[in-house]
């Protein structure tokens, strides 16, 4: 797919939606405006699925040999979408919880955690949870009056005790990125702190540089705005910890030499990020990532981010001719619009009921418009969201 200079819906109309005729003929019956939660997948994840399925039904053993290709090329495309140094710094998991849990897992003794209350759920049950276990210490930074965090908070919380900090680069539900997140870093490096992110809002729709934020660990998948569906997950591993570190969370697949079938007393363990892998892994998650990957990578996360920003520009701007204050379409927020209601779901589902699907975490109604959407469905749904709000 050629398409040069800015993405225009006349090109994205004739190269990009021919790529996604299956989701597109749904799309026709509903406006899909969720595109911050499930991604939409393009044609050809049926076929990169099927010809997984069809390695085991022609080659049985031996299929293990194309399921490890596809399992290389995902850390190989994932490690150039976030600037990894290489691709073993990328570590399959079936979800970003894995991630954090297999780093916490590997810090010793009862590490403190510092994170902030705006976490997604799969982090923040997480930590919750070995809190309660007793297995971490954990400080939780709220956000200010107005529902935004403030790094001065989040750094101050750092110093004043923290082995690991937690930390979105894109908040989840009011999309916020955050700001300074570079400098925040190294205050919690200073502080002899390490640091995971989760830029799973980010990866694939705002530019993502792991070796300009130099943070030790990152969390992410290919669930939303690289279209690959549940399971895609990863945690990146920055190089000098991969063989320094060790996880609890391994399995027979961070063994040396996984089919030898040898066990050296200790264990030995596979070079840089296969040391890190668990058991058995899920074959067919790299398949149903692929085509997303590519697709987001032939196209250029710097166009995409543009492309969103338009959109939800427009978006904003029709929702404002019905009376309807949005934030968003700007440098400091991600890939969505959010309103804020206080019957968000409520809301939700009344437009649901209108044929727009969108989506509510807490008191933040979520919208998200992408490159399949034309701009007469925006002009649609801020109509029906309108509508839905006369309504309640």
């Amino acid at each position: 797919m050629n398409i040069p200079g800015a993405l225009t819906e006349e090109n994205l109309r004739a190269q990009a939606w021919p790529l996604f005729s299956r989701v597109l003929g749904r799309s026709a019956k509903a406006i899909y405006l969720a595109n911050h939660s499930l991604g939409r997948p393009p044609d050809r994840t049926a076929g990169d699925i099927a010809a997984g399925v069809d390695a085991w039904y022609a080659r049985m053993n031996e299929a293990w040999e194309p399921w490890m290709e596809a399992r290389e090329k995902f850390q190989s495309l994932t490690a150039r979408l976030i600037n990894a140094p290489r691709a073993d710094c990328i570590v399959p998991k079936s979800a970003a919880g894995q991630g954090l849990r297999a780093v916490l897992n590997a810090l010793p003794g009862q590490p403190r955690v510092v994170a902030t209350t705006g976490e997604f759920d799969s982090l923040d049950f997480i930590l919750r949870v070995y809190r309660d276990k007793g297995r971490i210490g954990l400080t939780l930074v709220p956000p200010r009056p107005d529902g935004l965090f403030d790094t001065t908070d989040i750094a101050q919380a750092v110093r004043a005790g923290a082995d690991l900090l937690v930390i979105s680069s894109v908040m989840f539900r009011t999309g916020q990125v955050v700001g300074g997140l570079p400098a925040l870093i190294r205050d919690a490096h200073a502080a002899g702190a390490k640091v995971l992110v989760d830029v799973y809002h980010a990866a694939g729709v705002i530019p993502t540089d792991m070796q300009a934020l130099e943070a030790d660990f990152a969390v992410g998948g290919s669930y939303k705005y690289l279209r690959g569906g549940p399971g895609a997950c990863w945690l990146y591993v920055r190089p000098d910890h991969l063989d320094r570190l060790r996880t609890l969370d391994i399995g027979w697949f961070a063994k040396k030499d996984v089919f030898a079938y040898e066990r050296p007393d200790p264990p030995e363990f596979a070079a840089g990020g296969e040391g890190w892998n668990e058991s058995t892994p899920p074959v067919l998650a790299p398949y149903q990532a692929l085509a997303g990957l590519e697709f987001t990578l032939d196209i250029g996360v710097e166009r995409l981010r543009a492309y969103s920003l338009a959109q939800q520009r427009r978006l904003k701007a029709l929702l404002a001719q019905q009376a309807i204050l949005a934030e968003g379409a700007t440098e400091s927020h991600g890939a969505f619009l959010t309103i804020r209601h206080a019957q968000a779901g409520r809301l939700a589902q009344a437009l649901e009921a209108r044929g727009v699907h969108a989506d509510a975490r807490g008191e933040y109604l979520r919208l998200s418009p992408d490159i399949l959407n034309p701009d007469a469905e925006l002009v649609t749904a801020a109509q029906r969201l309108g509508e839905a709000l006369r309504a309640a």
